[in-house]
């Protein structure tokens, strides 16, 4: 079975009364981790038009290279509801990272830019397939990420707006942006 991440970003403006709102419902916090995220396009298409993403992330020892393919229509919903399918490539480590650094600029990648986040991972023990995220990302404030693993994208559409109006964050603005493109906004 193919599994489609549904995910909503918005703006936070608040995010100790989020996490004291999670906890109360019954959410745990099970990671909080440090995000290095190098992001790069192809010379002959802007990934920037497209909003096609590739990167290379570190996160402590972890290190993977995702690709997911542009964005149309289908992928980007009115309720500005992201689904998309990934691919996700483990490294085994931070010398594989370099070396795919390496291989992606040999082969005339160019990097767009890097992105630093830290984030406090949130799961309810009933909602395996959901996670929260609290985010915050140098240069470019704080936000809340909302995301649903399912088979069917409509069902996990329908559940993150759920769990978004039970946390209460449903009327915080929506970011279409990804990080990438707001922090490469900030450095203008």
């Amino acid at each position: 079975m193919h599994l489609i991440e549904v995910e909503r970003k918005r703006a936070l403006t608040d995010a100790p009364s989020l996490r004291d709102r999670l906890i109360a419902l019954g959410y745990h916090e099970n990671a909080r981790v440090t995000e290095t995220d190098v992001y790069y396009s192809r010379p002959d298409v802007d990934y920037m038009q497209t909003v096609e993403c590739l990167r290379v992330r570190r996160r402590g020892d972890f290190c993977e290279i995702t690709y997911k393919p542009p964005s149309d229509s289908g992928t980007h919903g009115a309720s500005h509801i992201i689904a998309k399918h990934e691919i996700n490539v483990a490294l085994a480590g931070i010398a594989d990272s370099e070396a795919a650094r390496a291989l992606l600029e040999a082969v005339g990648m160019r990097e767009l830019a890097v992105v630093e986040k830290n984030r406090y991972v949130f799961r309810h023990p009933d909602r395996q397939d959901t996670v929260v995220a609290l985010d915050s990302v140098t240069g470019a404030g704080e936000f809340v990420e909302t995301e649903v693993c399912a088979s069917d994208p409509h069902d996990a559409a329908t559940h993150l707006e759920q769990v978004e109006l039970e946390l209460r964050i449903d009327t915080l603005p929506v970011v279409t942006l990804p990080y990438r493109d707001l922090v490469m906004m900030a450095a203008r």
